[in-house]
C-alpha cells in the first residue's frame, strides 16, 4: 500500500499530496517524502535544498520564482495553515498565467508540489505558520523575480478578509504586474 495520495491538480505538473499518517496515543508518524513512491507518481525530481520559513497572520509571501536555476518545490506546512498559490509561466503551456490555490494545514498534513516553471506563494491563515519546502535547485539571488500578488489579469482570489490587507515584504509590493514577458520555458 503506497504512503501517498497524489492528486493531479487542473494545472498539469501540479500535484496536491496527502500522507498516510500513523497514530495512536502517543502522537504520530508519516513520511513526507518517499523517492520510489514520487517517481512511480511520475514525479522523478531530486532535492538538492531545504527551506523553512515562519510567518503571523496576514503575511503574503509571493509571488516568487528564479529566473535561472529555477525551483521545483514540495511545500508542507508544519504548524498553522496557510492558503498555497501557484501560477503557471511556463511560455508554451495551455495553462500559462493560470494559477492553482490549496489551503496547507498542520492539522490536515497535506503537501503541495509545484514543479519548475511556476512562480509560487502563500498567504498565512492561522496566527502564526511554521512553512517548510524541499527545492529542485539552490536559491540564486541574482537570478530571484516575482510577479505582483494582486495583478489584476492573474486574479488570484487570496482569502483575504474584507477590509484587511495583507502584510507584504518591500521587495514583493515592488514585484511588476504579470506580463507576457514574464514566462520561463518549459
Amino acid at each position: 500500500m503506497g504512503k501517498f495520495k497524489f492528486e493531479k491538480c487542473d494545472i498539469e505538473g501540479l500535484y496536491v499530496i496527502e500522507p498516510t499518517v500513523f497514530g495512536d496515543k502517543r502522537g504520530y508518524f508519516m513520511e513526507t517524502y518517499n523517492s520510489e513512491e514520487f517517481k512511480e507518481a511520475g514525479l522523478d525530481m531530486v532535492f538538492v535544498q531545504d527551506n523553512q520559513s515562519s510567518s503571523t497572520r496576514g503575511v503574503l509571501r509571493g509571488l516568487h520564482y528564479q529566473k535561472e536555476h529555477t525551483q521545483g518545490k514540495l511545500v508542507r506546512v508544519l504548524s498553522g495553515e496557510v492558503y498555497d498559490v501557484a501560477v503557471d509561466i511556463r511560455k508554451d503551456s495551455k495553462t500559462y498565467g493560470q494559477w492553482f490555490g490549496v489551503k496547507l494545514t498542520a492539522e490536515k498534513k497535506n503537501m503541495f508540489y509545484i514543479p519548475e516553471g511556476f512562480a509560487h506563494g502563500f498567504y498565512v491563515l492561522s496566527e502564526t505558520a511554521e512553512f517548510a519546502y524541499k527545492c529542485t535547485d539552490f536559491y540564486d539571488p541574482s537570478s530571484e523575480a516575482g510577479i505582483m500578488w494582486n495583478d489584476p489579469k492573474i486574479n488570484v482570489q487570496w482569502p483575504i478578509p474584507e477590509g484587511e490587507e495583507p502584510n507584504i515584504s518591500d521587495k514583493d509590493a515592488a514585484h511588476p504586474a504579470f506580463s507576457d514577458d514574464i514566462y520561463l520555458n518549459y
